[in-house]
């Protein structure tokens, strides 16, 4: 377990420079896990050296695979083919990567061998059951501790078979579980979403050829397929951008240019929000990495303004909302988030956690079962809990850089699990951070 750190963040300068953002950690967990399953070596370029992104590179070492790591953000797969993975010497801790949790129990359920995956205390407090569940459908036989925790005990041996599943809530990862569960499957398995999600998993399959069929919201693939080896590029996180964009849009003076952010459709909801609120950024040097849309994004110091949240882009800025409720506090009029249920059950329940800290530095929050409406103030100093969520943790270190006074902010050890350097880097573009 992490030692805990806490941050005390204050007014810095306006945000000036170049920054290069790490590797897109969704892509990177996606990248090792398929690179081993494939057959052949892969080359993973730009992967995050976060500690969720190792915490699965570790577990595939520990069925088999080897993993060479010659420089930073550099691995090296020698896949072991679809049926290759061998039984692991223990539980598999996935460290606080709900992603590496869940879409582990569909790729497991279906290995001829038991294995039980545990996490750190966050993770053993996140549900479990809307990924359990559906994988039973495809006859997965999987243990949870009481009320659907982790850890998962899966066992090994189980036949499983295709089916459709229309997913009664949004989730990139309940759908990547299932796709990867039904590349051993006999039969084909289909994902119908309510609204869609990232599409990392399908871009993924189809570059190391799989034959899938997928759109927004829809994926189709068969079982019995084998995946070639490939060289994967990450660009950079566009989540972890996020926390720029924000602090630049509200800090005055500032100019600030992230190089190659990763730009999927299904990720970048908060770019088209913040525009909305009538921030300034602009693209350039649009271009693809591994696969995926990337752009040099500029932003620039400008008033933003309540809006109601589209509905519509929920889904595509589900990790962002941190972000953005930051963004509202430092707006004119209110801006209303609805929709948004899925957030009570990240890292923390951050609809609760993000409007505890913001009342704490004097802004009014009112809270929905699957939303808020935040009605912007002058921000003052305080301190606040970051909950162990690292999103959180960053938002309020952008929320400090125009906060009257210091902000303490607890609990950010788990920063490193997607951002790590988080702080240096800030610091050098112009944070008051310590």
């Amino acid at each position: 377990m992490s030692a805990r750190v806490d941050w005390r963040a204050r007014t810095g300068s306006p945000l000036r420079g170049t920054l290069a953002i790490p590797g897109d950690k969704s892509i990177s967990h996606r990248a090792v896990m398929l690179a081993a399953l494939a057959d052949g070596v892969s080359t993973i370029d730009g992967f995050l050296e976060g500690e969720d992104t190792r915490a699965t590179a570790a577990i595939f070492s520990r069925m088999g695979v080897r993993i060479e790591t010659p420089s930073p953000s550099r691995r090296i797969v020698h896949g072991v083919g679809i049926d290759g993975l061998h039984a692991p010497d223990g539980a598999l801790d996935c460290g606080n990567a709900g992603t590496g949790m869940r879409l582990l129990a569909g790729l497991l359920a279906a290995q001829r061998f038991d294995s039980t995956l545990t996490g750190d205390d966050s993770l053993r407090k996140r549900p479990m059951r809307r990924v359990t569940e559906p994988l039973a459908t495809m006859g997965a036989r999987i243990d949870t501790a009481a009320g659907g925790l982790p850890p998962l005990h899966i066992h090994g041996g189980q036949h499983l078979h295709g089916a459709r599943h229309a997913l009664d809530v949004a989730s990139a990862q309940v759908k990547s579980a299932l796709l990867l569960a039904g590349l051993y499957a006999q039969g084909e398995t289909e994902v119908v979403e309510p609204h869609p999600t990232r599409d990392y998993t399908e871009r993924m399959l189809a570059a190391l050829d799989v034959d899938i069929d997928f759109s927004p919201g829809y994926a189709r693939l068969r079982g019995g397929q084998r995946l070639r080896a490939t060289d994967v590029v990450v660009p950079a996180d566009f989540s972890s951008a996020a926390f720029f964009l924000v602090a630049a849009s509200i800090v005055p003076g500032s100019d600030l240019c992230l190089r190659a952010v990763g730009l999927n459709p299904r990720r970048t909801g908060l770019l088209h929000v913040l525009r909305h609120m009538g921030a300034d950024i602009e693209e350039a040097h649009a271009g693809r990495c591994g696969g995926e849309a990337v752009a040099d994004l500029r932003v620039r110091h400008a008033q933003l303004r309540g809006v109601e949240v589209p509905q519509a882009l929920v889904a595509d800025m589900i990790d962002e909302f941190p972000a953005l409720f930051i963004a509202a506090a430092c707006a004119e009029g209110p801006t209303v988030v609805r929709g948004a249920a899925e957030l009570r059950v990240k890292e923390s329940d951050r609809i609760a956690v993000m409007a505890e800290g913001l009342r704490a530095l004097g802004i009014r929050v009112d809270e929905t079962p699957d939303g808020a409406t935040i009605h912007p103030a002058p921000l003052h100093g305080g301190s606040v809990d970051s909950h162990a969520d690292h999103r959180i943790a960053m938002a309020f270190a952008v929320a400090a850089q125009v906060a009257e006074g210091d902000v303490q902010i607890h609990d950010v050890a788990n920063v490193a699990t997607s951002f790590p350097g988080f702080d240096t880097l800030a610091r050098g573009a112009g944070f008051g951070l310590e």
